[in-house]
């Protein structure tokens, strides 16, 4: 978040955050857990960084074969699990999502 926050345009004199935490920042923060459903602000950042989020997906197609990231944006679809137990995680995988930390307990066959 605090990335986000530092590459504004502007600098910010409030921060209205969606969920329980705050950031080292320099200003009043508000965390607001199911922001998206409390505040049309949340909400309305939320559906932008979607769009941007789904749209990187699609060009980042090209880079990972495989994965179908333009078709399920990769969610957790049968496809996209399928691809991850073919093909292993890319760097782009959270490592705290169950399936990529399942495989990277699973151990070669001795």
């Amino acid at each position: 978040m605090r990335l986000a926050v530092e590459q504004l345009a502007g600098i910010p004199d409030y921060l209205l955050i969606d969920g329980r935490d705050t950031i080292l920042w320099n200003c009043p923060q508000q965390p607001v857990i199911h922001g998206d459903a409390l505040s049309f602000s949340i909400a309305a950042a939320s559906v932008l960084a979607k769009v941007h989020r789904d749209r990187l997906l699609v060009e980042l197609e090209a880079e990972y074969p495989g994965y179908g990231l333009a078709r399920h944006k990769g969610y957790g679809s049968p496809e996209h699990l399928e691809a991850l137990a073919r093909l292993g995680p890319t760097p782009l995988h959270r490592r705290s999502y169950q399936p990529v930390a399942q495989a990277a307990l699973q151990f070669p066959d001795c």
